[in-house]
């Protein structure tokens, strides 16, 4: 049997990094594509490491041949000028999707973010969690750029039949920790990442979904239904760190919506985490 070819982009950014290591298996290639520097190979290590840009067409064509699933992490992960933001998440999203069709891929998976929904209130969630394809009420540009990539792979899906499972990841961090207070909530453990990716990558015929990406936390208001229903399984929970975290808890409007303090921080600016 072939081995099966992932290309992750963005691999050198937080979670990229995370994943490299922990998405490596018997029988399959990682091709990681990044505009910044990335460790060389490991002894063993089967990688293939490409650099370009999310926004590069003729980039993206040639990372995507050969390719049988790509996890889009690639595109700013924090707040930013609308032009970047819009020109590297969203250009770059629908760049990366076009590449796709054209390659034949069949499965992508998009890095979303809770930022979609960040002027949802947290009282909003209920007894089973706020619905992984709760409305858009976007916190930032930011947030509206991950909004339009849900919906870019709504339209690839419809239009051309590509499986696209949109994942809107809490908080992924090696701890919560550094999140503070509001990452006892959010966390999303990097072993957890990689079990929810495994499940997207290996669920049969998902179509277009809509998931949380956040592990089993005591305090987390998001569901995991739509995750566990592609077989995840999270097995880590930010409450063994509560006791580390020193920082005061949240108040305000930063206490009342998803987005935490994301919906008071300035516009086009880099904010908090």
């Amino acid at each position: 049997m072939a081995d099966q070819r992932v290309l992750i982009t963005g691999s050198a950014g937080i979670v990229g990094g995370l994943m490299r290591s922990r998405l490596r298996r018997e029988g399959r290639i990682l091709r990681l594509l990044d505009l910044s520097g990335q460790p060389a190979a490991e002894a063993g290590e089967a990688v293939e490491l490409i650099s370009g840009s999310v926004t590069d067409p003729a980039a993206m064509a040639e990372a995507c041949a050969g390719v049988d699933a790509v996890i889009h992490l690639g595109g700013h992960s924090r707040e930013t000028s609308w032009e970047e933001t819009l020109d590297v998440n969203v250009h770059g999203t629908k760049t990366v999707l076009e590449a796709a069709r054209a390659a034949g891929v069949s499965r992508v998976i998009l890095a979303s973010s809770n930022h979609t929904v960040g002027f949802r209130r947290n009282d909003e969630a209920g007894e089973t969690g706020l619905p992984a394809d709760s409305t858009a009420r976007p916190d930032t540009f930011y947030g509206v750029s991950k909004a339009a990539i849900e919906a870019l792979g709504s339209l690839y899906h419809s239009r051309f039949g590509l499986d696209v499972i949109v994942v809107r990841i809490g908080s992924c961090f090696p701890s919560p920790v550094v999140l503070g207070p509001r990452g006892l909530v959010t966390w999303l453990s990097p072993d957890d990442g990689a079990r929810l990716f495994e499940a997207c990558l290996a669920t049969p015929s998902p179509g277009y979904r809509l998931i949380w990406g956040v592990s089993d936390n005591t305090r987390r208001i998001y569901s995991l239904a739509e995750a566990e229903a592609l077989g995840y399984k999270s097995l880590d929970n930010a409450e063994t760190f509560a006791d580390q975290i020193t920082a005061p808890a949240l108040t305000g409007p930063a206490a009342e919506y998803v987005g935490g303090p994301f919906v008071t921080a300035p516009l086009g600016e880099p904010n908090p985490l």
